[in-house]
């Protein structure tokens, strides 16, 4: 193949494949399924290699990564989030529809944790009988986080305003610990364990309202998927319950959080960026031509795992670290022994803020050599193009009375 332009992203197909094996193997050990949040790579090739190990669907963040993946021609989506737009509903209710033998042919959840939000999903859905029904799991929040509801009192009378909305089924329950920080402190511990707990206890309250022999009970399970299997509901509580993580960033681990605090033995780092080193201006100094907008910088900074001559002489790493980020440059300290036309490599801190930078990035073997160049697909409709137009949009007019008391 040809040469590969610096900077550019790299992905270790090797180290790929041993990390979903790594995942499912163990996920059949601890008795879960997986459903990968595909969000981290929305690469069809990385999601066929999660799909053929046996993972359970995909799940995904948004409406538009929902269609794309069933685009791919996967069928079974969950939406780790609300959906409360009447455009975004209606596309659901689109590509329910779609399916190429009517709507059981496809599988697409998502999220719920509020009054206004089961109203705006039962305007667009409430003709449940002659049309596709929407399966929503409900949220379960903790407190100072991000979305869900944050106790069983409130759990309890969604799951009522969900029975009573027609269009709607109640199939199961979801949480995310992964709100809490990214170390193994005893307070993180003791935060991850407690929210784990709110949401068994959240799913065990409300089972006698799903509508559905295989209820889902579902976590994150990206940085504490021990703790989650911990906390699991046991077969004798909900009979036919599907538990489910949904983890996207083992699928190529990482030189960074996830190296520190991820507890499944035998994942690997499989993504690297390799850039040039173009200009060394000050003793000790070597600056480097990528910066923030090719590599991830939300969950530490990358870090040197390899120097190398143009001409692929290895040369040592020493003690050089990145000590400042800018658009296109990463300055590193202690980097004295580094020249102007390097090659480096840095090992990358969360791989969710990674492959949306890059469009497209390489494939290499166990040996580093490139053999293919796979794609990224985090396109978005433009608003333009694809927004309602006047009057389609479903009228709040005569909304059901689901009033929360």
């Amino acid at each position: 193949m040809a040469p590969a332009t610096y900077p550019h992203l790299r992905l270790d197909a090797d180290a790929l494949d041993r990390n979903i094996r790594t995942m499912a193997d163990w996920c059949r050990a601890h008795d879960v399924a997986l459903a990968p949040h595909v969000k981290t790579t929305m690469s069809a090739p990385v999601v066929e290699r999660q799909l053929a190990a046996g993972a359970a669907g995909v799940t995904v963040a948004t409406v538009d990564q929902a269609a794309t993946v069933l685009g791919w021609g996967h069928a079974t989506v969950l939406i780790a989030n609300e959906v409360v737009d009447p455009y975004g509903l209606a596309r659901l209710r689109a590509l329910l529809a779609e399916g190429s033998d009517g709507p059981e042919d496809r599988q697409i959840r998502c999220f719920i944790d509020s009054a206004a939000g089961v109203v705006a999903a039962h305007q667009v859905f409430e003709g449940g009988a002659h049309g596709p029904t929407l399966e929503v799991l409900l949220d379960v929040g903790t407190p100072g986080g991000r979305t869900g509801v944050r106790d069983v009192r409130q759990a309890r009378r969604l799951a009522e305003l969900v029975r009573a909305a027609p269009g709607l089924r109640l199939v199961g329950v979801a949480g995310y610990e992964g709100v809490a920080p990214n170390t193994r402190d005893a307070g993180t511990i003791a935060a991850v364990d407690a929210h784990c707990r709110r949401v068994r206890d959240v799913y065990l309250d409300v089972a006698e309202f799903f509508e559905t022999d295989r209820p889902v009970f579902s976590m994150g399970g990206s940085a504490f998927p021990d703790r989650v299997v911990a906390h699991l509901p046991a077969e004798a509580d909900v009979p036919g319950t599907l538990r489910l993580l949904r983890s996207g960033c083992y699928v190529t681990h990482d030189h960074g959080v996830y190296a520190r605090v991820g507890p499944v033995p035998g994942l690997v780092p499989a993504l690297t960026v390799r850039a040039v080193v173009v200009s060394a201006p000050a003793e000790g100094s070597a600056v480097v031509g990528a910066g923030k907008r090719d590599l991830p910088y939300d969950a530490g900074v990358p870090v040197l795992v390899s120097a190398a001559t143009a001409a692929g002489k290895r040369k040592p790493v020493g003690a050089a670290a990145v000590s400042a980020l800018y658009d296109h440059h990463a300055v590193l300290s202690d980097a004295g022994h580094l020249a102007v036309t390097d090659v480096v490599e840095f090992g990358l801190s969360h791989p969710c803020s990674a492959f949306d930078r890059w469009p497209e990035y390489v494939i290499t073997d166990g040996s580093g050599e490139v053999v293919d160049v796979w794609r990224t697909d985090f396109s978005r409709p433009s608003v333009w193009e694809t927004a309602p137009s006047r009057g389609t949009a479903p009228s709040h007019d005569g909304a059901p009375s689901l009033a929360v008391s």
